[in-house]
């Protein structure tokens, strides 16, 4: 067990590691261009107006697309999504062109891509951005939804996948 006040970037995430998340896909499309990431980063802010929020990595001028845009859709995977996952985390070395061509894609209200097997989507106007460190947090006004079936989410946790 490390127990300790002075807080190392190799000690932070090996403790961050063992916070369970849900797997997302975030998406963007617009006049800045396609682009998708994999995301843990994410959650609720508020049910009224309805918000959600994501942390992006912000050392990654490809990321800057979200900004420029100013959409995203947070696309929460299921258990069946592993391998789309590993394709926008990178992992994988294929171009944005062929992440995309991985799955079937829509949109509901903002124009980015959604995923119509998801477990849930929420489409969003990007509202506020904050840069706090190596990320920058993205809060995005819900103009979209789609709940879809009951299925088991991925979750990422111990660096690795885990299903309920």
């Amino acid at each position: 067990m490390l127990k300790t006040n002075e807080i190392e970037p190799r000690h932070y995430r090996d403790a961050m590691a063992r916070f369970a998340g849900a797997v997302h896909v975030v998406t963007t499309d617009g006049p800045a261009g396609k682009r998708g990431v994999t995301a843990i980063a994410a959650c609720s802010v508020s049910d009224n107006p309805p918000t959600v929020l994501v942390c992006l990595n912000r050392e990654n001028p490809n990321n800057d697309s979200f900004a420029k845009n100013g959409v995203f859709a947070l696309n929460t995977l299921t258990a069946d999504h592993q391998d789309l996952s590993n394709a926008f985390s990178g992992l994988t070395g294929l171009s944005p062109e062929e992440r995309f061509a991985l799955a079937e894609w829509d949109t509901i209200a903002t124009g980015a891509p959604t995923l119509p097997d998801a477990l849930a989507v929420f489409d969003c106007h990007v509202v506020k951005t904050v840069e706090l460190g190596t990320h920058r947090v993205y809060f995005g006004h819900v103009a979209g939804l789609s709940i879809g079936d009951k299925s088991s989410p991925l979750l990422y946790h111990e660096r690795g996948y885990r299903v309920l």
